[in-house]
């Protein structure tokens, strides 16, 4: 069974981050006010990007992971920027 991570756009221009085993059943609860609560306080636009994994416990470790990426890290990954995100991803020294 697939899980997807994905990020959507919300009202406020932030970024959310989530993970589910079924992206279109959680994109309506978002989207009808039944999503989390940041997407109830602060209302998704739209789904930017999403990714598929064979397991929700591989969704879920991206998800965690993105989370704790810089806003530019986020927005070049929407973008596929891939250049990008390896240069922000370098630790600075």
């Amino acid at each position: 069974m697939s899980a997807w991570f994905y990020i959507l756009r919300l009202r406020s221009q932030g970024l959310y981050c989530g993970s589910t085993k079924d992206l279109q059943s959680r994109l309506k609860d978002h989207f009808s006010g039944y999503g989390a609560r940041t997407s109830r306080i602060d209302p998704p636009i739209f789904l930017t990007y999403s990714e598929e994994y064979p397991t929700y416990k591989e969704a879920f470790r991206r998800e965690q992971q993105v989370k704790r990426w810089s806003r530019a890290k986020k927005e070049v990954l929407i973008k596929g920027d891939f250049e990008s995100l390896k240069r922000l991803s370098k630790r600075k020294k």
